[in-house]
């Protein structure tokens, strides 16, 4: 799924700090620290996996059984959208596996439910992962906007950007919409500001500059991750998913 070789560990709770302080001392001659967990999320930006979508259940007959389902504490029920972009047609919320990068574990050798559909998706790509390097000045305009009696930009919160589970923000390309950023943060690594995008092909060409749409309209949602704040056009640059040369180039190709 990321790309390269890992483990997650899966046990009773009360073996954790046992099996963590292994792990640790296990690790002393390879160089392993802890970073903690606010820069655990910008390490899928680097790598250019997106990290939260919208489950696809929420539209049909064929879903409902499986709706009523559900409980009120699920990640179904649960999940917030957040950001710029807005539709009353849940479906444009919805990414493929193609579109997220994802199109190298799907194999057709096989048959298996909604196999016609994905071979359908894989012969129509229309849009593609792209990582949006934004403009330094924008953000930096952005950032120092707190400081302004007024006329206050969307906080952005360092490392990872995001206010909502889900967050959907809209790519412009001369005031046209061309497609959506899904995550946002800070890579100190690359020292730039950056998000995880799915844009129209045409415009997925390194180098590109369109504008993300910063902040929710209306002054804001009433999430109370939500402060109020304007909208604002953050210029941003095409470039390739994953954005780190590390992930791009020894992990495993896409």
């Amino acid at each position: 799924m990321a790309g390269q070789p890992g483990w997650e560990l899966f046990g009773p709770s009360e073996y954790g700090d046992e099996i963590k302080g292994a792990l640790l001392a296990a690790g002393q001659d390879y160089g392993i620290r802890l970073v903690g967990s606010r820069a655990y999320p910008s390490a899928t930006l680097e790598s250019g996996w997106v990290p939260s979508v919208v489950p696809g259940v929420y539209g049909g007959e064929g879903m409902k059984p499986y709706r009523e389902w559900l409980s009120a504490d699920s990640y179904e029920a649960k999940a917030s959208l957040g950001g710029s972009f807005y539709s009353t047609e849940i479906a444009d919320y919805y990414f493929n596996p193609f579109e997220l990068g994802q199109g190298m574990i799907v194999k057709f050798d096989h048959d298996f439910v909604g196999r016609a559909a994905l071979a359908e998706m894989a012969s129509t790509r229309t849009r593609k992962k792209v990582t949006l390097v934004w403009n330094r000045d924008d953000f930096a305009r952005a950032f120092g906007s707190m400081y302004e009696p007024d006329n206050i930009l969307k906080y952005i919160d360092l490392p990872v950007a995001n206010y909502a589970t889900i967050p959907f923000d809209t790519v412009l390309n001369g005031g046209k919409p061309v497609g959506v950023a899904t995550s946002s943060g800070y890579t100190y690594n690359k020292r730039a500001m950056i998000s995880l995008g799915i844009v129209d092909a045409e415009f997925a060409e390194p180098g590109t500059e369109l504008t993300l749409i910063w902040g929710e309209a209306e002054g804001g949602s009433l999430k109370p991750t939500v402060e109020r704040h304007l909208q604002t056009g953050i210029r941003v640059t095409v470039a390739p998913a994953p954005f780190s040369d590390t992930a791009r180039v020894d992990y495993r190709r896409q």
